[in-house]
Parts: C-alpha cells; structure tokens; sequence
C-alpha cells in the first residue's frame, strides 16, 4: 500500500468537501492515488458536496444547550425549511451546542475541527455525514457562549434563539426563571440592540443625533411651527413656489391640513430651505427639543430596559421596571447584564427562484 500524509488527507478534503475519515479511507483504497480517491469519492456519491456548497443554506434552525453553569446557541444553516423541521437535523445542532459548552472553541473553525458531543468524530464530519443522508448544503454558521446564569428561549421551533444573561442569587427561584423567560421572548420579539443607553457610545449617539436632524430638516411638515414659518414666508416671499402653490397656501395657511393641498415639489422646496439653514435651525431651543425627544424616543425602541415590556398584562412599564418589580417581590437582586439574540439565515441574501424561468430554460 503506498504512503500518503495527513497533509494528502487535508488537500483531499478541500478538493472534495468530504470528511477527514471519509477522505482517508477513499486513500487507503486508491493506494494513495489522489485522483483515484476522487473517484472512488464520487463513485460512493460523497464528493457531490462540493458541488452543492456553493448553494444558498438560508434555511436552518437555532440549536440550544445549556448546564447551568454555561450556556450556547448555534445557527446551522440548510437549503430548506423541509430540512430545517427534520428531527435529526435539530438533534445535530443542539449536540452541536453541547459540544460548544464542553469544549468552549476559541471559533468556528476550532469548533469544527472539534470531536462532537457523545459522539467519536469531529463536528465537521457529523455535518457531512448528515449530508450523505439528507443532500442539501449544510453549513455551521456562527454560535455564541454564555457562562454564567442564562435564562433562554426558542421560538418557532428554531428560528429565532435567545439567551439572556443575569446576575441574581435566585437563580433557582421558579418566579426568576419565568421572569427571565419572559425577557427573553421579548428579545426575540422586539429584537433590541443594546441592554440600555450605556451601552451606546458616544460616537454611536453622535451618528444618531446628526441622522435625526437631517431626517427632521427633510420632512418639513414635522418642523416646529415658528421655524416651519419662516420656511413659509421664504417660499411664498421670494416666489420660490409655483401660483398654484402660493394660492393654495394663502387659501388654506390656517388648515392644519395644509400640507395636503401643496404640491410635491412644494414640499420638497420647503425641505431645501430647512437643510440649508440648517446651521441656524440646530441652534434653535425648540428644534433641538424636538431633536431630543426624538432621540429619547428611539432609545427606548432599541435599548432592551428601557423598552415598554410587551406583556402588559404582567407589569406595566419598561422591562428595567419589570425586572426590579419582581426582585423586590422575591426579595432578591437581580440585574440583567446582557443579550444573545440569533435569528435563522440573518443576513444571508436569498436566493429568488423564477419558477416560470426555470421551465422555459428546461424546454
């Protein structure tokens, strides 16, 4: 039998996407003979995998595993929801997920090359044997650990998964871990970006106050009335408008509804003026009141305390309200000090299949 290295394995396994064990024994048969492993690969239907790796896996499901001590979520991703729904698919990504908080890998690769939970073989080579049964492209996207107490949830049978982090001593309380359920299903629901205001930079805040004020100088109609005034008069005064458009506004200047009976082209000759006095209108007390409150506003749609706590029917407030509303009912400190949210094929672009297309192209 002729010799081949581990190295002939690797370069195996990256001409055919196959797995380490599957690529050894393909050698031992070819004597070696890379290209005859190939072969033998392709005879056994193994190698098809690269072929369908290049294909879009947008599909998938969240696995989840968690000890107490530690918790994790993958994403594994498929080609379809079919897939997705498959029981042992989802048993293979919470396996996954256990193998995560055993083994604590430094990244994905690391993880991969990992052996699997329960099992004698890597990860990797737990997906690609999942393939050979299945035969659509499977790919192991990304997970996240936590260690510590983890309260988590899964929604949809998997396409959205939650893990919310907390420092509390009644981390085995009933109460606690319902209170923590709840907070995770509104992380899935209302997808925060941050655990509260602190967590913003100061650059970031930065970029969120300019973004508002140039959105507030484009949209004219939600201007302060004195600044909106002058923006009149500027327009009627110096003709800037078309007649249709000046006698609408002398008609109908006192209508709240005003804005209805001008032109397009009005509108937008009135948001001309505003970002070009723009200088002059962000040193304005009542604009950058209404830049402020704007800005509140918006934190209190991204930042997780300090949004309305979706179950009303439990606690009416913010989340930060309902959290020390129960530790103050059990008497205990509870402080939630972060979120993982992962959601099924995020940021992955679809592929849009043309049904009619494909047919026309078969004939």
């Amino acid at each position: 039998m002729a010799a081949f290295t581990a190295k002939d394995v690797q370069a195996l396994r990256e001409k055919t996407n196959v797995g380490m064990m599957d690529c050894k024994k393909a050698l031992v048969e070819a004597d070696g003979d890379v290209e005859k492993a190939i072969d033998i690969l392709r005879e056994k239907g193994l190698a098809t995998a690269a072929k369908k790796a290049g294909r879009i896996a947008a599909e998938g499901v969240i696995g989840l595993y968690s000890n107490g001590a530690a918790s994790a979520l993958v994403e594994l991703n498929c080609e379809t929801d079919f897939v997705g729904n498959n029981p042992e698919f989802k048993a293979l990504a919470n396996q996954i997920a256990k193998t995560v908080v055993e083994v604590k890998p430094a990244d994905l690769d690391a993880l991969l090359a990992t052996t699997i939970s329960e099992g004698t073989i890597s990860v990797a080579d737990s997906i690609q044997e999942l393939f050979l049964k299945i035969r659509e492209n499977l790919k192991l996207r990304r997970f996240a650990l936590v260690e510590g107490t983890a309260v988590s949830y899964i929604h949809g049978g998997g396409s959205v998964g939650v893990l919310v982090n907390f420092e509390t001593n009644a981390a085995d309380n009933d109460e606690f871990v319902a209170m923590g359920k709840n907070i995770a299903m509104q992380v899935a629901a209302m997808n925060p970006e941050y655990l509260s205001k602190e967590d913003i930079s100061a650059d970031e805040l930065a970029k969120m106050k300019s973004i508002t004020i140039d959105s507030s100088l484009n949209k004219p109609e939600s201007l302060p009335k004195p600044i909106l005034r002058k923006l009149f008069d500027k327009a009627v005064n110096e003709k800037l408008w078309s007649d249709e458009d000046i006698a609408a506004y002398e008609e109908q200047k006192n209508n709240n509804f005003l804005f209805n009976f001008l032109s397009k082209e009005a509108v937008a000759t009135l948001a001309e003026l505003a970002v070009a006095g723009k200088e002059e209108y962000v040193n304005d007390k009542i604009f950058a009141g209404a830049v402020e409150g704007r800005i509140k506003k918006q934190i209190k749609e991204i930042c997780l305390l300090d949004q309305a706590f979706v179950r009303s029917d439990l606690f009416d407030g913010t989340v930060g309200g309902y959290v020390a509303d129960v530790a103050k009912k059990l008497g205990a400190e509870i402080k939630v000090t972060g979120f993982t949210r992962l959601a099924k094929g995020e940021g992955i672009e679809k592929k849009a299949d043309d049904f009619a297309a494909e047919v026309a192209s078969m004939i």
